[in-house]
């Protein structure tokens, strides 16, 4: 379990809602040293809590308005191995996950339209280790991925970096 304290938190949040704020303007707006942020951030990626510095791409922007989700049922005894190296040969696959239930395997995908959809799936399901293909479309984003409340929700845990330091003094 990753342990964040209040200062770890409060800089993923700014670095969350203002990505090209830099380390030096980071460091004035939390009243703390440059190097305290640097190396706070450095722990923070060594630690995997920080997985990305990339942007956040809108697929809709780029020309692919459709979102659906797919349960995919595959051939037992095969392995996942190879229908994930599948699905990560299409690009419009752009998550995929072991899943329990009805399934063994979620994904979300993108399209250019309803009909063009239809390419993705032909895609999808072109290799015989899929048997089969349950599609639902999206059709309204109510909560775009997220995880600034996680963050705080996680400085909040019990054993997290404060509760640790208050019980050694």
């Amino acid at each position: 379990m990753a342990v964040i304290d209040d200062l770890d938190a409060q800089i993923v949040r700014l670095f969350l809602a203002e990505p090209k704020i830099g380390v030096l303007e980071a460091s004035r707006r939390l009243g703390v040293a440059r190097a305290t942020v640097q190396t706070r951030l450095d722990r923070l990626a060594e630690r995997g809590v920080i997985a990305s510095w990339s942007p956040t791409v809108s697929p809709a922007a780029l020309g692919y308005p459709v979102t659906a989700f797919l349960t995919l049922e595959v051939v037992q005894g095969e392995g996942r191995a190879p229908v994930a190296d599948h699905l990560a040969s299409i690009p419009e696959v752009l998550e995929a996950c072991t899943i329990t239930g009805a399934g063994d395997l979620w994904c979300r995908v993108v399209a250019r339209s309803n009909s063009d959809l239809q390419r993705v799936l032909d895609a999808v399901v072109s290799v015989p280790s899929i048997v089969r293909v349950a599609t639902v479309i999206a059709l309204q984003s109510e909560l775009t991925p997220r995880v600034a409340p996680l963050v705080d929700a996680a400085r909040d845990l019990p054993g997290t970096a404060a509760d640790v330091a208050d019980t050694a003094g």
